[in-house]
């Protein structure tokens, strides 16, 4: 494999496990536009975990995935009080208080940047977020998949119904923020080099397209939108200055035929119900 497809793949990777931490709380009816802050949490802390103190590589993943896990449940519990454009509002704040603590943090390089020892490959990044995947789509097959998606069609109704809404989604909030820890720390050791101005708000905006031109009714849906985003510009590098006037028509096409992105649970249904058949 060449080393232009293995950072390709690497890429994808990465985007995907920050597309299920936007994923997670959409399915549970929030809207998440601060990502990047958490990825550069989960980076930064992994990050000096590995130069300053030396601790195994799995500890600095670990250590990267909690600390954002943390910061998004005590984020989220405010955030709840909010809604609609203003929990928005308030995930986007979010993200730049993140971006304006980091530069002003001299133990972790600043506005110049951080530089990390470990280097993860692209095979243990591709595996993670197989991992990911996976634990995205048993999570979608239990109770509280089920609560999400109930939350996301109707909260009043499932409220009737007796499940704890508040803690539905506070779940969700933390646990995608935890995708978006692992995401920056695999970030950070895959480059060996961190810098806040990676971590703005373009890159949660990207993350929040990957989720909605894919698809929020199933797991498979940021898989097809992370893909989109990360393969179609590559694809279409041959065509110079007019790639991404093409990639933009495409994305727009896209959302006006498939409002509800690409993969969606009827859709999948009826994939697997045809083929089925023809067995």
């Amino acid at each position: 494999m060449s080393g232009y497809v293995a950072g390709i793949l690497a890429v994808l990777a990465i985007n995907l496990l920050l597309a299920y931490a936007v994923f997670l709380p959409a399915a549970a009816g929030m809207i998440n536009l601060g990502a990047a802050g958490f990825m550069a949490i989960g980076a930064y802390v992994s990050a000096y975990l590995d130069v300053e103190y030396g601790l195994a590589l799995p500890l600095c993943l670990l250590a990267g995935a909690v600390v954002s896990m943390v910061m998004g449940c005590l984020v989220a519990i405010p955030l709840l009080r909010t809604k609609g454009v203003y929990m928005v509002l308030a995930t986007l704040a979010f993200g730049e208080i993140v971006s304006g603590a980091l530069i002003n943090m001299e133990a972790v390089g600043g506005a110049a940047g951080y530089p990390v020892t470990t280097f993860i490959d692209m095979p243990v990044i591709v595996a993670m977020a197989v991992c990911g995947l996976l634990l995205v789509v048993y999570l979608l097959s239990t109770r509280f998949g089920l609560a999400m998606r109930s939350i996301h069609d109707d909260e009043q109704a499932t409220a009737l119904f007796g499940i704890n809404v508040r803690r539905v989604k506070v779940m969700a909030f933390t646990i995608g923020a935890g995708f978006a820890g692992v995401a920056g720390a695999l970030y950070g050791h895959h480059y060996n080099y961190i810098e806040v101005a990676n971590f703005n708000l373009m890159l949660s905006t990207y993350t929040l397209l990957y989720v909605l031109i894919g698809g929020t009714q199933t797991a498979f849906g940021p898989l097809v939108g992370a893909a989109i985003f990360s393969l179609m510009p590559e694809m279409l590098r041959g065509s110079e200055h007019w790639r991404f006037v093409i990639f933009a028509v495409l994305i727009i096409a896209t959302m006006a035929l498939r409002p509800e992105g690409v993969v969606t649970r009827h859709g999948l249904a009826r994939l697997f119900g045809r083929r089925k058949v023809e067995g």
